[in-house]
């Protein structure tokens, strides 16, 4: 999925909210399902979302399928905003 994805799964606030949950370590749907007034299908429909943006990682362990971040799209997202920042005021002056 290209940059346009990726920022549609990130203009939802319960999907940030999931990312955020993600930081602390990898969950059940049915454990993130417990931090939100949601059916739990709904949040298997942002998962599903986030997934597909390559943003989560989805394993299957035992019963239960386990979400983590994917911490490299991250890192190619602040790489695409980073070449947006200003030049520093020595590198204007040349």
């Amino acid at each position: 999925m290209g940059i346009n994805g990726l920022f549609k799964a990130l203009s939802d606030e319960n999907r940030r909210k999931i990312l955020d949950l993600l930081k602390e370590g990898d969950l059940t749907a049915g454990e993130i399902a417990d931090h939100f007034e949601m059916s739990k299908a709904g949040i298997s429909q942002h998962l599903s979302v986030l997934k597909n943006a390559d943003l989560v990682y989805a394993v299957k362990r035992g019963q239960y399928v386990y979400y983590s971040l994917n911490a490299t799209v991250f890192q190619e997202v602040l790489k695409w905003v980073v070449q947006f920042q200003s030049p520093s005021k020595g590198e204007n002056e040349r």
